[in-house]
């Protein structure tokens, strides 16, 4: 007895079946990252660096995006918030604390104390955890309504951003990296407008 030949429209067939099976294992792509180089202009438009901005986690609390900018010179700011309305802010700006900015007061009251890598701070109705961290000033700040060992998991989550984090929290848009230009500038002397008349006054 001869053995069965498959004719060739089947084995055509079954190739194109087992490309349509195959089709169906493949997963959509993970988004692009972010250009660096984007995220820098970004950080530039926002008065700030990326090497500033620093992002934190806390239970039950997420970024209030509209609240990310500048905070000095060229640090960074932004506020968590959770549905209640409490409120963490975290900060970072070349201001490092210094050890004897840490007066301690009575328990009660405020005062400051060093604690692992830097110091917890009251004062007022408000409470901070701080340390130094690549020639910053890293500051977790809370009203004294947020209990003092969420501030601390907080600022101990706190972090300088990575790329993802920095694309999320930095503002979408650029804008000119120099000065507006003015029209009413002379090219020389000290820069000041010409508000000089004619000789009709």
């Amino acid at each position: 007895m001869r053995p069965r030949t498959t004719p060739p429209q089947l084995l055509l067939l079954a190739v194109g079946l087992a490309a349509l099976a195959g089709c169906g294992t493949v997963t959509a792509a993970d988004p692009p990252a972010p250009d660096r180089a984007a995220l820098e202009a970004r950080a530039r438009y926002a008065q700030t660096r990326v090497e500033h901005v620093y992002v934190t986690e806390a239970e039950g609390y997420a970024p209030a995006l509209q609240s990310a900018g500048v905070v000095g010179d060229d640090g960074f700011r932004i506020v968590y918030v959770d549905k209640d309305g409490g409120s963490l802010t975290l900060s970072a700006e070349r201001r490092p604390f210094r050890a004897e900015e840490c007066v301690a007061g009575p328990p009660d009251g405020d005062g400051c104390e060093a604690e692992g890598d830097g110091w917890y701070r009251r004062t007022g109705d408000r409470h901070a955890y701080l340390r130094n961290e690549n020639g910053l000033r890293v500051e977790v700040a809370a009203p004294l309504a947020v209990p003092r060992d969420l501030l601390k998991r907080a600022a101990a989550e706190a972090h300088r951003a990575d790329d993802a984090e920095l694309d999320a929290v930095l503002p979408k848009s650029t804008g000119p990296d120099g000065p507006v230009e003015r029209g009413d500038l002379p090219p020389a002397g000290d820069g000041a407008p010409d508000n000089s008349v004619g000789a009709g006054g």
